[in-house]
């Protein structure tokens, strides 16, 4: 999937989701291993309402745990950067 098509399948009908999956994308899918990229555009696949309550912590497919982890780090870090 080309890097245009990535940000496109980022681009979602929930507000929240739309901003989180952005920001992501910006600042962190340049570190994801191509295995993980691959995993990240399965992930967008999924409907809105299965994505947001997974990146909310909410139970989530086995397969995606470790993307979600990751996501759930770097927004973490981006948090507590902030001043």
């Amino acid at each position: 999937m080309t890097p245009a098509s990535v940000r496109w399948r980022c681009r979602r009908g929930l507000l929240e989701l739309d901003l989180a999956l952005g920001r992501f994308l910006e600042d962190d899918y340049a570190r994801l291993t191509p295995r993980e990229r691959a995993l990240f555009e399965e992930f967008l696949t999924e409907n809105d309402a299965d994505l947001w309550a997974w990146i909310q912590g909410e139970a989530a497919p086995p397969r995606f745990a470790p993307l979600l982890e990751f996501f759930r780090l770097a927004t973490h870090h981006r948090i507590a950067d902030r001043p």
